[in-house]
């Protein structure tokens, strides 16, 4: 009978290490962290985060009553308004830029790792759109249909 040589669980932790290292050493780490810093230095975004935090609040209270509070459908818009104003800042812009990208990064390595293991192996993403396009319906095609990535 043949044996399997597996790999010291040792070994493959500090391989783990390895890898981790090289994703905090990546471009796309260094990105995000500048865009953070950047973002966390911008006088307008603070102000701006820290009165939707409070408003976010007040919504959250307003909601447990929703449609039927009499100050739901201001608080909504305020709410609304505020996280859009928040949004269209450039520093906050350039933050989700610098997210999504490493969160894609993250996605391939976390995808080619469970791939390397069986391709119905769910990998949970931020995005979407990444997801639907690994997998089909998500159940590891028990519905027949084609898990093969496009």
């Amino acid at each position: 009978m043949d044996t399997i040589d597996t790999i010291d669980m040792a070994e493959l932790i500090e391989q783990s290490y390895q890898l981790a290292e090289m994703i905090n050493e990546s471009q796309e780490v260094a990105s995000y962290h500048a865009a953070k810093a950047l973002m966390e230095q911008d006088v307008e975004a603070v102000r701006l985060r820290k009165l939707f935090e409070q408003k976010k609040e007040v919504f959250e209270e307003v909601q447990r009553f929703g449609k039927y509070h009499p100050d739901f459908e201001r608080v909504s818009k305020e709410v609304r308004e505020l996280k859009r104003s928040l949004e269209m800042l450039d520093s906050v812009q350039a933050f989700k830029r610098s997210e999504n990208q490493l969160d894609e990064m993250l996605y391939k390595v976390s995808r080619i790792i469970a791939d390397a293991v069986s391709e119905s192996i769910k990998v949970p993403s931020n995005n979407p759109f990444l997801e639907a396009m690994s997998q089909g319906c998500g159940t590891g095609g028990s519905c027949g249909c084609s898990t093969k990535r496009k």
